[in-house]
């Protein structure tokens, strides 16, 4: 065999991976192979693949009679949307896509490639978990890629497909990262599997059950993103990639904006209702002030009282952070308060402006609540708005309530513009509550208590349950019609486009984790 043919062979040898069967089993499980994601993934014919013929160096239990070129995984550097990026791919068809110290070398080169040229690194996990067989070179491995997970952190984008079986060590990698994406039915993530749970706990529980795409979407929101395929699950990825930057040193993506004349958006004037009573759906008032069909939610089906996600505004990638007054009357809780201020962190960290919707009633009371930390829980999105320096923009579209007005993007916590509708009611509380503290002695003697207390909440609301006290003292910089506040988010956003605030000198602050 000449050489060329030796290339060629030990080539088609490495795109083989475990060989034809187990792709074949690969296909009967409803899942594509390594290779078939990463060209779903990537731009047509821009992938070039890095240590197509590295093999393990183990000789233990046999192994060295077992070799596969790539060992595992599919490395390399490719292009989305004409965006350099950088990938792995893990191959269950070769021992599990178990990792061995080779293929965990593989993924820390191209994880050092990303961080050195500034762009994305994106992982497809498909692996059954450390290569036994290795023992604690394998372990080594992981710690190896967990390092350079955080090193990377606020750095580059990271984002994680799980694509197959996600457990034990092997979780703690696609934590780290910035979003998870996981695969109804087909993927699943743990720390210990359904028989050690039986073993220890004696609970019966199938990995569905315990660590599928959605009971990490709707219960734990470990992920960000779940799909009813892998086909799906990749092109939300590629989607995602277009909102945000390549870096922490450039700014947020801008494309080409043309407007129709007309930025009026005449529903908002009639889709908040009078009544503070009556809730509605905070994600139609997005869709009306954004660019239309541009809204891409994050953590759809978790801790569904905020919204978050990204959305163009004349072009401009922003971040949204909303209250939602359909779910729990748009309160803040536990879960809540985490997942915004997840999100706030991420779009500081990559220079995403933020716009934030308020209408939220305060936080969530009781025991439950309170014994799961709602006061550390609630310091972190309020840490989260403080800490964070790019663009910040807040309308009030109805209840600003309590302490959770001041959390949510406040003048007082560095808000730049802060807006208000003409409904908006900003105080300390609503106003019966208000009322039954201040003058509960005058309603108790009154000879019509209820009475006396209708016509006390009546004089509060009107001095207190409005915009006009708050933008009486600066805490408001305009009250706006709600048609118009579209426009005026685009130049309010432009104006800050070129925005520096810079942070006192400090290794890095202590957010109350």
């Amino acid at each position: 065999m000449n050489k060329l043919d030796l290339l060629h062979s030990k080539k088609d040898q490495a795109v083989l991976g475990g060989g034809a069967k187990r792709l074949a089993s690969q296909h009967a499980k409803g899942k594509l192979t390594a290779r078939e994601r990463l060209q779903i993934l990537l731009d047509e014919d821009s992938f070039e693949e890095i240590g197509m013929l590295v093999s393990h160096r183990c000789t233990d239990f046999g192994m060295e009679k077992e070799q596969y070129l790539g060992d595992g995984v599919v490395t390399g550097y490719g292009t989305i949307h004409g965006r350099l990026v950088y990938v792995f791919s893990q191959d269950f068809t070769v021992f599990g896509g178990s990792l061995s110290e080779t293929h965990a070398e593989k993924i820390c080169k191209i994880m050092d490639l990303a961080m050195e040229n500034g762009a994305p690194v994106i992982g497809l996990n498909d692996s059954g978990g450390a290569r036994i067989q290795e023992g604690v070179v394998s372990l080594g491995g992981y710690a190896d890629i967990f390092y350079r997970n955080t090193r990377a952190s606020g750095v580059i984008p990271q984002l994680s497909a799980i694509m197959g079986p996600c457990a034990g060590g092997a979780v703690y990698s696609p934590a780290i990262t910035d979003f998870i994406f996981m695969v109804e039915q087909t993927s699943y993530m743990f720390v210990t599997g359904p028989n050690v749970v039986k073993t220890v706990t004696h609970e019966e529980v199938s990995s569905e059950s315990l660590g599928g795409a959605h009971t990490h979407a709707t219960k734990s929101g470990v992920t960000h993103f779940a799909s009813a395929n892998e086909v799906e699950c990749i092109e939300s990825l590629k989607q995602l990639l277009t909102y945000i930057p390549q870096n922490c040193e450039e700014t947020a993506p801008v494309y080409p904006y043309t407007s129709n004349g007309n930025e009026l958006r005449m529903k908002l004037n009639t889709m908040i209702p009078e009544n503070a009573q009556i809730p509605y759906d905070m994600k139609e008032v997005i869709e009306e002030i954004v660019d239309e069909g541009s809204f891409f939610e994050v953590h759809k089906d978790y801790a569904e009282n905020i919204v978050v996600g990204f959305a163009f505004l004349g072009g401009r990638s922003i971040g949204i952070v909303a209250n939602q007054p359909a779910a729990l009357a748009g309160v803040l809780d536990n879960n809540s308060s985490k997942k915004g201020a997840r999100f706030v962190r991420f779009c500081d960290a990559f220079n995403v402006p933020l716009l934030v919707l308020v209408d939220v009633p305060g936080f969530l009371p009781g025991t439950d609540q309170e014994w799961n930390g709602i006061i550390s829980n609630g310091a972190k999105l309020l840490y989260a708005f403080s800490e964070a320096t790019v663009p910040k923009v807040t309308v009030i579209t109805r209840k600003a309530y309590g302490g959770a007005y001041d959390v949510m993007n406040s003048k007082h916590i560095g808000a730049d513009l802060n807006y208000a509708f003409p409904n908006a009611e900003i105080a300390v509380m609503g106003a019966k509550g208000a009322v039954e503290i201040i003058f509960k002695k005058e309603i108790e003697s009154a000879d019509n208590p209820q009475q006396k207390l209708d016509e006390k909440v009546s004089e509060y609301t009107e001095k207190f349950a409005n915009p006009y006290s708050a933008a009486a003292r600066g805490f408001i910089d305009e009250v706006v019609e709600p048609s118009l506040i579209r426009k005026k988010l685009q130049k309010g956003f432009k104006m800050l486009e070129n925005k520096v605030c810079a942070l006192p000198k400090k290794k890095h602050g202590n957010i109350p984790l």
